[in-house]
């Protein structure tokens, strides 16, 4: 994918020099923005955190404590809703649509403080007490410690700044896997937890037909050899560059969004074209190798389990065993809300059956026919198809 990106950036340079790209559309500013300028740019309060792991791992914590229609800056009485990305996104994708389109200012509206993570490695979270980000040390992680270290610490200072002791948690993709396993294996943290909103769940990836999936299965020598035991697909300023100067072209914005659907499901009339720049510009936002090999470990299995270090004496060390063990989700009991896609690439409608069937408090379950995976953070209708329903929930309507 990153050798396409290349490609691209060529045929522009060309394009541009023969006049075949005429039109453009006008560049969206927060293509060009961080977190917090996004907030800010729509007239919303915005407050950054860095929380430290118990490993040493910052990570960047974002939070909207309210919104424009009820700006009384007093949010001890505001009940507390926690946003967590997905693979190889960032909290930006809860704020990169417009606001009546964006699950995190909708919320705000709504009345609640919304808190958005970001974990580690990605391009909020790359910093670390005494571990350089370029060393193989920094790198060693997969989603077994996202769940074992960040999501904990991000809960727990969510609590501890807020004062409240439970709160409702909306988790994409990746965002469901580690919550179904810090909910099923630390029964402190799922007790924080009122009810778990799951979009696009993934537990298991036996049916997934991802472009992205496939090529870290397929590919693991040439991934590694290729990267290295650091950093996967960062979120680069050559990648910037082609997201803000190469998707508002004419005849590229649909190259931009056939990437996107290339790793995720295609469903081009759901998706907000004008924003494509917005999108592309902040995602992919990296992680690690380690993380990806993770992912392809689990290719064509129906069961979660921990990262197999490859020797049973490593798996000795790592999980005082000689293999990975499995993650057993029947073990958590928070209450759960399921909404998935049909035409899902990642999270495989015959892979959220299996996930649904081992989930013991399975409050409600929608299916949305033509949803890919990225239709519930970018789909044009998404407020009404998933996010009125969320807002519904929590207020008992549903």
């Amino acid at each position: 994918m990153w050798c396409l990106f290349k490609v691209m950036s060529f045929i522009l340079i060309l394009g541009t020099t023969h006049g075949a790209f005429q039109y453009r559309r006008s560049v969206n500013p927060e293509a060009n923005m961080n977190i917090s300028q996004i907030i800010s740019y729509w007239g919303y309060p915005d407050e950054e955190y860095d929380v430290v792991t118990e490993d040493g791992y910052i990570l960047g914590l974002y939070r909207i404590p309210y919104g424009k229609t009820n700006n009384d800056n007093n949010s001890a009485h505001r009940l507390v809703v926690y946003l967590q990305h997905g693979l190889l996104t960032s909290a930006s994708s809860w704020i990169s649509n417009l606001p009546n389109n964006s699950l995190g200012f909708i919320l705000a509206d709504a009345g609640y403080d919304v808190w958005m993570g970001n974990s580690r490695g990605t391009t909020w979270s790359r910093k670390h007490l005494y571990l350089k980000t370029d060393s193989k040390e920094f790198w060693a992680f997969s989603f077994d410690e996202m769940a074992k270290y960040d999501l904990p610490a991000s809960i727990d200072f969510i609590v501890k700044q807020t004062g409240q002791e439970e709160i409702f948690y909306v988790g994409h993709s990746q965002g469901t896997t580690i919550a179904f396993i810090t909910f099923s294996t630390i029964p402190k943290i799922a007790e924080r937890i009122k009810i778990f909103f799951a979009l696009a769940p993934v537990f298991s990836i036996k049916y997934s037909k991802s472009t992205l999936i496939k090529m870290a299965y397929k590919l693991k020598s040439v991934i590694k050899a290729f990267s290295g035991n650091k950093d996967f697909l960062p979120n680069t300023s050559f990648k910037r560059f082609v997201g803000s100067e190469l998707c508002p072209l004419k005849n590229f914005d649909k190259i931009c969004s056939d990437i996107l659907f290339m790793m995720t499901g295609y469903d081009l009339k759901n998706l907000n074209m004008s924003r494509v720049d917005v999108y592309m510009t902040h995602n992919p936002a990296g992680t690690s190798v380690q993380n990806m090999l993770h992912w392809s470990q689990l290719f064509n299995s129906s069961r979660l389990k921990a990262f197999d270090w490859g020797s049973p004496a490593l798996n000795l060390i790592h999980f005082n065993q000689t293999t990975s063990p499995l993650y057993n989700v029947t073990k958590m009991n928070v209450s759960t809300a399921t909404w998935n896609g049909e035409s899902d690439l990642l999270a495989d409608p015959e892979d959220v059956k299996i996930l649904l069937s081992e989930i013991t408090n399975h409050i409600y379950h929608k299916t949305i026919s033509y949803y890919n995976h990225i239709d519930f953070l970018f789909g044009l209708d998404v407020y009404h198809q998933v996010y009125r329903e969320i807002i519904d929930i929590i207020q008992g309507r549903l």
